[in-house]
């Protein structure tokens, strides 16, 4: 019998996510499901309930009674205990646990016999698993609104300008940390046509800031600053004087400074210390995207946005909620794919499967079972046989002997050539001189072909239909001019014709298509 997927409303203050929402739905109906939502859970990310009505969706009225009707819960928020008691028992819950934050919730969820996919919990490292990743989409929108807060508490133009009133300078904006949450604020704020600059502990992202738009600020001092599953390590004392030091530069040039800078499993380090607060320009803005896990503004208040010796300091806590609806629409879509991943067969039935790496690293409770944290991720290294295999076809293409095949030798194109030439000879001695003529052209057009097209990687063929129509036009010339009384001839030259106008129009056809991909 296909399961219910339960979708209850967010009783967090402040959330105004939902779980899954009406275009998601639609898609998880057709995998087999059923689906109820409490009634007013997307109302705050405007999906109505009679959005989710119109797409199959059952509408039910208070928790209690949603959580009973429902195999698996969809859920964004950490359930509270409240949540944990109305969970079915044996029931799934999938969404944001933290395991590792909250192990009295762990305990409580392992009670009800439940089984638990937290979606924070995922090998990010793997390149399947991207599609699922609720962390990733989540920083995107939050890297997003923080600029435009920053925006609404910056006081002047973000852009560059000059008017009859004068010329406007554009703003400095210094963004500290560039994961996924930095790396969208980068591209934010250049496009509103800020100066943007950033820094981050890991050297290889700084060709991903320049792509952006943005400047690489580098710390003067030398240290490899990645740590597992694609975030940042805790650095030496050395490196984080030296960054002190950057930070306390940028401070007083910039007018914004972004941070996002987080550890897992660690309270933010601090990065803007009140000195450097108090050296910036009056007016300036400091967004702090760390201010859940107490910040990395000294000065931050978590949840509040104050204003200390003259700069703006937003230390809001629920930048995704400010972006309701398409941060709603974001996870809905890497819950779906999780459940895809869950119900390969299309049934309504999910199989968490414990030797699947991706879903492994998810499941941080299966029966009641804690099964957190999971085992380190496999590092597939190519065998020796492999090498072998790959090395066997070229052995077999040798002469003869079991060696590899090599160049022709300088004495066998040598006598190559010289057969060719006699060859050329002996048709010249013998022929007439316009079949000379016309034997001379043919060679060099095989040439020519065989340098435009065959010698020519394939995928660059579609790009070069402009220059093959082209010779297909000098083709078509020599055909018609070949259009005469004689009978095998003529019919020669209709058909050279025919061949070479299909191509002709047909690559300008391509061409065309090409372009209009480009055009918006």
């Amino acid at each position: 019998m296909a399961l219910t997927i339960g979708v209850p409303r967010e009783t967090l203050a402040g959330e105004k996510r939902v779980a899954t929402v009406p275009e998601v739905v639609e898609k998880l109906i057709k995998l087999g499901f059923k689906v109820a939502v409490e009634s007013g859970a997307g109302d705050a990310a405007n999906c109505s309930d009679d959005s989710y009505r119109a797409v199959g969706a059952d509408v039910i009225v208070g928790a209690p009674a949603l959580w009973a009707a429902s195999d698996i819960v969809f859920k964004v928020g950490v359930p509270t205990t409240e949540d944990v008691g109305h969970l079915r028992e044996g029931g799934t819950l999938i969404g944001f646990i933290w395991p590792a934050q909250n192990p009295e919730l762990m305990q409580q969820l392992a009670a009800k016999k439940a089984t638990v996919l937290a979606i924070d919990s995922l090998p990010r490292m793997l390149s399947r698993a991207q599609k699922m990743d609720a962390l990733t989409s989540q920083a995107g929108v939050a890297g997003y609104r923080a600029v435009i807060e920053a925006a609404n508490a910056f006081g002047r133009f973000f852009n560059g300008q000059i008017t009859a009133a004068g010329k406007v300078p554009p703003a400095k904006v210094f963004i500290a940390g560039a994961g996924v949450a930095g790396l969208a604020a980068i591209g934010t704020a250049a496009s509103l046509g800020a100066i943007v600059r950033a820094n981050d502990t890991r050297a290889e992202v700084a060709d991903q800031v320049v792509s952006l738009g943005g400047e690489f600020v580098k710390v003067d001092y030398e240290e490899e600053g990645s740590g597992g599953g694609g975030y940042a390590k805790v650095m030496s004392e050395g490196f984080q004087q030296a960054q002190r030091e950057m930070y306390a530069k940028q401070a007083r040039e910039v007018d914004i400074i972004i941070t996002t800078a987080l550890i897992p499993g660690k309270p933010a380090p601090r990065l803007i210390t009140a000195e450097m607060v108090q050296s910036m320009k009056p007016g300036s803005v400091i967004v702090d995207m760390a201010a859940e896990r107490g910040g990395n503004c000294e000065l931050t208040e978590p949840g509040q946005a104050v204003v200390k010796h003259g700069v703006t300091i937003v230390g809001y806590t629920d930048l995704t909620s400010r972006l309701a609806k398409q941060s709603s629409t974001l996870y809905a879509s890497n819950l779906f794919r999780l459940t895809e991943e869950l119900c390969k067969t299309k049934d309504g039935i999910i199989d968490v499967n414990m030797y699947d790496e991706a879903i492994r690293g998810l499941t941080v409770i299966k029966e009641g079972n804690i099964t957190w944290p999971p085992p380190a991720p496999k590092l597939v290294a190519a065998p020796p046989a492999a090498k072998a295999a790959a090395a066997a076809p070229a052995q077999k293409k040798s002469g003869g002997h079991g060696k590899a095949s090599e160049p022709a030798s300088a004495t066998s194109t040598a006598v190559t050539f010289g057969v060719a030439a006699l060859v050329f000879w002996f048709v010249g001695a013998n022929a007439p001189t316009a079949f000379l003529a016309h034997f001379t052209v043919f060679v060099l057009a095989c040439f020519v072909g065989y340098m435009v097209v065959w010698n020519v990687t394939p995928a660059l063929h579609t790009p070069l239909m402009s220059v093959t129509n082209a010779i297909s036009s000098i083709i078509a010339i020599g055909a018609l001019v070949q259009v005469g009384p004689e009978g095998w001839i003529r019919w020669l030259a209709v058909a050279g014709i025919a061949l070479t106008a299909v191509n002709m129009f047909g690559g300008f056809a391509v061409t065309q298509r090409m372009l209009a991909m480009f055009r918006k």
